[in-house]
């Protein structure tokens, strides 16, 4: 409609502007889906060893991108972006460029530790010369951002029954590390945010929890409905 008004104002000068200085209202803003703790663990158990080197390389290089991208809340274009260089084994890091170009270090928790080791075992067999990306695929390249998604929402359907974004897992990480550490800061710090107003949006979903855990829990939490209709028609 503004468009519009300014489109025939151009021609009409004299025209009134029904709409000028209103202010548009705000779009609600989506929580994003995320696991609870449990389902984390679900996701995680590791699959059964293949008998085949292939299917076998294949397994345990999905199992490390499933823990990477929880451990250390990776997004998905920074996961594949990760080369062998970017891992320091004596601090239990990771350097991970970011949003922008921005450079950080995030912690590794010892379960990726533990897979990226069974991981690099198998890989130089199956890198492709001088290759330095840590996640290759089957002809030793790179693997792509795409790729990876297929990855994880197959893995997803197998392990909870539900197709998985890797975003997912991110959004996971930062709401199970800020429901532990009530540490917004830190959070922010963790996940690369520019600005901590981005992170705030965990602290909804903190709560959105705490209400289901309330309403399920809680003694005093179950209104009969009867007592609801009482209490609607009293206002």
């Amino acid at each position: 409609i503004r468009a519009l008004y300014r489109h025939l104002q151009h021609d009409a000068p004299e025209l009134r502007n029904p709409v000028q200085g209103l202010a548009m209202p705000r779009a609600e803003q989506r929580l994003p889906d995320w696991l609870t703790v449990d389902q984390a663990r679900v996701l995680m158990q590791p699959t059964p060893g293949a008998a085949e080197d292939q299917k076998d390389f294949i397994r345990l290089r999905d199992q490390l991108i499933l823990e990477l991208l929880y451990s250390s809340a990776l997004r998905v274009s920074e996961l594949a972006g990760l080369n062998l260089g970017d891992l320091d084994y004596h601090g239990g890091t990771v350097r991970v460029l970011g949003k922008g170009h921005k450079e950080r270090i995030v912690p590794v928790g010892q379960p990726a530790w533990a897979a990226l080791r069974a991981y690099l075992a198998l890989r130089p067999a199956m890198s492709a010369g001088e290759e330095t990306a840590l996640f290759i695929n089957q002809r030793g390249r790179r693997l792509s951002v795409r790729s990876i998604q297929i990855r994880v929402k197959k893995l997803g359907e197998t392990r909870l029954g539900q197709a998985l974004h890797p975003h997912t897992l991110r959004h996971s990480a930062a709401s199970h590390l800020l429901q532990s550490s009530g540490d917004l800061r830190a959070v922010q710090e963790f996940l690369g945010h520019a600005g901590i107003g981005t992170t705030a949006i965990y602290t909804h979903m903190d709560y959105q929890q705490l209400a289901q855990v309330y309403d399920q829990a809680h003694p005093r939490s179950r209104r009969d409905a009867q007592d609801t209709k009482h209490f609607e028609e009293k206002a």
